[in-house]
């Protein structure tokens, strides 16, 4: 089913290890009843977890996309999953320019978009005025060449933006370069995300979390009631163990490494060098940066010298640095 190359709509399988961290990190608290979206749903991978989260009985399955084959197989995982009560609401069509379910407010959407997708034979009915409040950060232009990145996952950041109940939450698979590009739509979704108080918080994840794409991913929680005095960015690249799964590198969490970034996200942890907890404030200063790394304090060690110890250190770098400068006046010479 999950091609090495995604087939023609870029499908790949979400790994359970970041299905389950977007499930646990959405869902902390009793949930009595919900709609569940997601608009490029792929097989449900991320519809499952979330639901099963929540609780079968306790949630409606809404989804679009594509690929017949991909709807096919999720009304399949619906039927296995005690969720047939949500078969209707799986629906085989294009989520970007006639979106099924437009109409909708949901209360939890989760999402692994496609990151280049080919739009562009609808590119341009895209700005039109009637797209204008849904895609309102702006349409990504068609690369000249078509084996640059499409970059159409920016339009699904949007749709699900727009998608949101008013105490809605969401969780995005994106590629990690979203999270710091300075200027464009990426930089525009940012603002707006830090203006209206929405980012409860980011992980980036390992690289080859992915066994079948190369492209680093971080996860974006957007939450409509986030505590903007406390978002909290995790920084999970260096966790993980590389296995080879076929012809592709691999990393593998942990149940203990999962549970790291959960608890991170959830309990508003700062650990050093791994996750910290910042202010809406701080965020627009690192010019709406949403990576950890770039809050995390550089930390310098001291050492106590004497003066007489400085002066010897320096006589000694001193010499040795124009014993340098003789041997490469003598090589420039050979040259």
């Amino acid at each position: 089913y999950n091609s090495d190359s995604g087939g023609k709509y870029a499908e790949y399988y979400t790994p359970h290890a970041v299905a389950r961290i977007m499930a646990a990190i959405l869902v902390n608290e009793e949930v009595k009843s919900a709609k569940v979206y997601d608009p490029s749903a792929g097989s449900g991978t991320l519809l499952m977890n979330i639901a099963h989260a929540i609780g079968e009985k306790n949630c409606t399955i809404y989804s679009e996309d594509i690929s017949q084959k991909s709807a096919n197989m999720l009304r399949l995982n619906l039927i296995l999953n005690n969720l047939q009560h949500s078969i209707p609401n799986i629906i085989k069509g294009n989520t970007i320019l006639q979106p099924a379910h437009l109409e909708k407010k949901f209360d939890y959407i989760v999402s692994n978009p496609p990151f280049k997708l080919d739009f562009s034979d609808y590119q341009a009915d895209l700005t039109k005025d009637s797209f204008k409040e849904r895609f309102f950060a702006g349409v990504p232009n068609i690369p000249k060449s078509k084996k640059e990145s499409m970059a159409i996952y920016l339009l699904f950041i949007q749709h699900i933006m727009y998608s949101l109940d008013t105490k809605g939450k969401a969780a995005i698979v994106v590629p990690t370069g979203f999270i710091t590009a300075q200027s464009g739509i990426e930089r525009k979704i940012r603002e707006a995300l830090i203006e209206r108080n929405w980012l409860r918080g980011v992980v980036s994840m390992p690289s080859n979390i992915f066994a079948s794409t190369g492209t680093n991913v971080s996860i974006v929680f957007i939450d409509k009631e986030a505590d903007s005095e406390k978002i909290v960015l995790v920084d999970a690249s260096k966790l993980g163990q590389t296995i080879k799964e076929g012809k592709n590198q691999k990393t593998v969490l942990t149940a203990t490494e999962e549970q790291r970034i959960i608890d991170a996200m959830n309990q508003k942890k700062a650990e050093e060098d791994f996750s910290v907890v910042v202010t809406k404030e701080e965020v627009m200063a690192k010019n709406y940066s949403f990576s950890a790394g770039q809050y995390f304090e550089v930390k310098i060690e001291y050492v106590e010298i004497s003066a007489g110890e400085f002066a010897q250190k320096m006589q000694t770098y001193e010499s040795n640095l124009s014993q340098l400068f003789a041997e490469g006046n003598e090589l420039d010479k050979k040259i």
